[in-house]
């Protein structure tokens, strides 16, 4: 759900570029780096980053400025934590400035929606479900990873058109009425998508979910 750079009036652009800086700040400040210093994990890391750029760029054609496609963000989150998703995001979203799909002016704005938002929310969901929910492998399937990226998804799309009917340049009010649908159905495929993704991780290759903790999730208490 890329948003161009012609949607919305020109401070929002300069707004989103300050919200970013200060948000990698905390990425930098807080971020535990000290995982990619281990090859194989860096391994994983580049390699989700590269998968999640081919992803966001098989799109259809723009829908009145707006172009959707899945995330696969709370997939991401759940391997890394929600700060080296948003960095490994940001650099999915410098891959597709350079690409040409994305305008450098538009880049802030589409990471601060499509990384950072998402990544927030998913993060919130597996907090919430570790401290009200058992912690067993079934939980942790279907609500930090299915509901989660049902979830972020949902919210990530109805923001962003909600943004854009309300304060797009020239009239774009429409852009509701269209685009709300297509988030419905593609919060069910983020979901399903990412359900099967991490539930294969944690049965095949549980080290590559950071957040999957064995004696936690598979304890017979």
């Amino acid at each position: 759900m890329n948003i161009s750079a012609q949607l919305l009036p020109s401070d929002w652009y300069v707004l989103a570029h300050a919200a970013l800086f200060f948000t990698w700040l905390w990425i930098v400040r807080s971020a535990p780096w000290s995982r990619l210093a281990d090859n194989a994990q860096s391994h994983i890391f580049l390699g989700s980053v590269v998968v999640l750029l081919v992803v966001w760029s098989i799109r259809p054609p723009a829908l009145g400025g707006l172009d959707f496609h899945l995330l696969g963000v709370t997939a991401f989150t759940l391997m890394f934590g929600p700060q080296l998703a948003m960095a490994g995001l940001s650099v999915v979203m410098g891959g597709l400035v350079a690409m040409g799909r994305v305008a450098p002016n538009a880049y802030s704005i589409n990471v601060l929606f499509l990384a950072v938002l998402p990544a927030a929310l998913s993060w919130g969901v597996l907090r919430v479900a570790d401290r009200a929910l058992p912690r067993n492998i079934f939980v942790y399937i279907f609500v930090p990873a299915f509901f989660g990226a049902a979830l972020a998804m949902l919210v990530t799309g109805v923001t962003t058109v909600g943004l854009v009917a309300l304060f797009g340049v020239g009239g774009q009010g429409f852009l509701a009425e269209q685009f709300l649908p297509y988030c419905l159905f593609l919060g069910f495929a983020e979901a399903t998508v990412t359900g099967m993704v991490v539930t294969l991780m944690v049965v095949y290759r549980p080290h590559w979910v950071g957040t999957f903790d064995d004696a936690r999730y598979l304890s017979r208490r």
